[in-house]
């Protein structure tokens, strides 16, 4: 007992500390490999290609045309980091509607707002490939998830949305991907 509390009192403090990290990450090791630890990479299930439709509320347009189509690119950010150019598949674009009442009824009728005939509310569905987890569809490091804030922009506009709908499809051909998000859209 002596001679050990002897080889202890050679070692300073900064060996001591080296010496508790590397048992420390060698714990850490083993539970890892014994799956007691989930890692990142484990996480992930499958990657699939997504689509999922950005709507942006209130865009002021004077022009006679929607900046946005279907079947161009456009630049996205994710809570203000860039991400990167998506095929836009489908763009829906609406004036601003109001809700009349019709006289001597209790039925209501909604008709085009004329006070705010330059006021739209786009809806615009893009397609991405994410990594899928159990948490849902991750793209650049974010969750896609109905709700999250996403800035379009392309040369001559920059709109911000959020996340409306979201669709995980199925690993098919790119053809048949594209016909099943058009026959999702038409349902609507």
């Amino acid at each position: 007992m002596r001679k050990l509390l002897d080889i202890f009192k050679n070692f300073k403090t900064v060996d001591l500390i080296i010496v508790l990290g590397v048992i420390i990450a060698l714990a850490v090791g083993f539970f890892t490999y014994k799956n007691f630890r989930q890692t990142a990479a484990k996480q992930i299930e499958a990657t699939s290609k997504i689509s999922f439709q950005v709507f942006i509320r209130g865009v002021t347009l004077t022009g006679s045309d929607i900046p946005l189509k279907a079947n161009e690119k456009t630049f996205i950010s994710i809570r203000n980091v860039p991400y990167s150019d998506l095929d836009i598949l489908d763009v829906k674009a609406e004036r601003k509607k109001t809700v009349l009442p019709i006289l001597n009824s209790k039925k209501v009728m909604v008709v085009e707002d004329v006070s705010q005939s330059s006021m739209y509310d786009i809806v615009v569905t893009l397609t991405d490939t994410a990594k899928i987890t159990k948490d849902g569809a991750v793209v650049g490091g974010n969750k896609i998830k109905i709700g999250l804030p996403i800035t379009l922009e392309g040369q001559n506009y920059k709109f911000t949305g959020t996340v409306s709908d979201l669709k995980v499809m199925p690993q098919t051909d790119d053809d048949t991907f594209h016909n099943a998000i058009n026959s999702n859209n038409d349902v609507q």
